[in-house]
């Protein structure tokens, strides 16, 4: 078996959750208080120049390794074991049927056969990973296991750029399934705790928005759509002709011209709301459903002021933020305004830091 660790292996130790995406690394570390409940230590956000990442791929190598290590120092964290992802693209998952009562050797020999028929490339140029989902559905007897391999080089350059900012990685996973785990706390408190309730997941980042529709943990759709909270980053140059970095800080801080909102904002949020409701389009057209219970937005650009209520009045369907931390006690090292306006974007690390959890 060639392994990082595991895709899917079990952590109770000090895990550090970090996220990178194409605008920005993202870190979360969780602890349990006595009772049990969650306990949010530590969140921090530290940006990435554009092109520094593309498409998931580490073009700039030692400028995200530089980045990572001004993050981890500003968090204030000592962990050192790190629970990392790769984006969907990157990795080839699969569900296959074995026979239930094989011991863990013959798994992996009946996996790596299996695995043959379904990547693409070499197995000496793969890491792979299973782990047994439970009993089959379809046949009695037999076990559901899910296989994720992922090309060699995409594993080696999250664990390159863990090690050089001075981490452990024990983890690499996958971005999506980070995503639904964090959410699927979220989703436990909508009605009936959340059994059989079809959700819309969002997630709008720089460049690129995924959509998961999950019922009962289960996915039942997912899409990418190449639109981004950038978007706005280049309106607001367009508009005003600041330099793209300084659009993007202002967008952050706020400090916009008194005509942004009703000349910029304004619509690029309803031209939001509307690429929504097409992804759902799309979904409906091509499935048997034809509603969803909820959507959720997460990502950096999430919080826009009036996309939920857009949403809301383009869809019909209800809307509302994903912020991963609802529920959980924030700690002293935790300042509480900044990161309840950031939170949506800290879906991914915070599943990723959940995984601490996972027994």
């Amino acid at each position: 078996m060639i392994s990082l660790g595991s895709l899917f292996s079990r952590q109770p130790a000090p895990l550090l959750g970090l996220d990178i995406s194409s605008s920005s690394v993202k870190l979360v570390e969780l602890g349990r208080d006595k009772s049990g409940a969650l306990v949010l230590e530590r969140c921090a956000m530290e940006p990435l120049e554009r092109g520094w990442i593309t498409d998931g791929n580490v073009e700039k190598f030692d400028e995200v390794a530089e980045a990572m290590r001004r993050l981890i120092k500003k968090s204030g964290t000592r962990t050192k074991n790190v629970a990392m992802a790769l984006p969907p693209s990157a990795v080839i998952t699969k569900k296959i049927i074995l026979p239930g009562g094989l011991s863990e050797q013959e798994l992996e020999v009946q996996v790596e056969t299996e695995a043959n028929q379904y990547i693409p490339f070499s197995l000496d140029e793969v890491s792979l990973d299973f782990c047994v989902v439970g009993p089959s559905t379809t046949s009695s007897g037999d076990v559901e296991v899910l296989i994720a391999a992922s090309r060699k080089e995409k594993v080696q350059d999250r664990q390159g750029l863990a090690e050089a900012a001075g981490l452990k990685p024990v983890i690499i996973d996958v971005e999506s399934y980070s995503s639904r785990l964090a959410a699927g706390r979220l989703i436990q408190t909508l009605p009936a705790n959340g059994v059989d309730t079809m959700v819309a997941l969002f997630e709008v980042g720089a460049f690129t928005t995924s959509m998961q529709v999950i019922r009962n943990d289960e996915v039942l759709y997912d899409r990418d759509q190449a639109f981004g909270g950038a978007q706005l980053t280049q309106l607001i140059v367009r508009q005003y002709g600041f330099s793209p970095e300084e659009a993007e800080a202002k967008k952050r801080s706020g400090e916009l011209p008194d005509d942004y909102e009703a000349t910029v904002l304004k619509p690029f949020v309803d031209s939001m709301a509307q690429e929504v409701a097409r992804a759902l389009q799309f979904f409906f057209t091509s499935t048997p459903h034809n509603r969803v219970d909820h959507i959720m937005l997460a990502g950096g650009s999430a919080a826009l002021p009036g996309l939920n209520d857009a949403v809301t009045a383009q869809t019909s369907f209800p809307c509302g933020l994903a912020n991963p931390f609802d529920g959980m006690v924030i700690g002293d090292g935790v300042r509480e305004k900044k990161m309840r306006r950031e939170a949506p974007s800290y879906l991914t690390s915070c599943g990723l830091a959940m995984r601490r959890f996972l027994q």
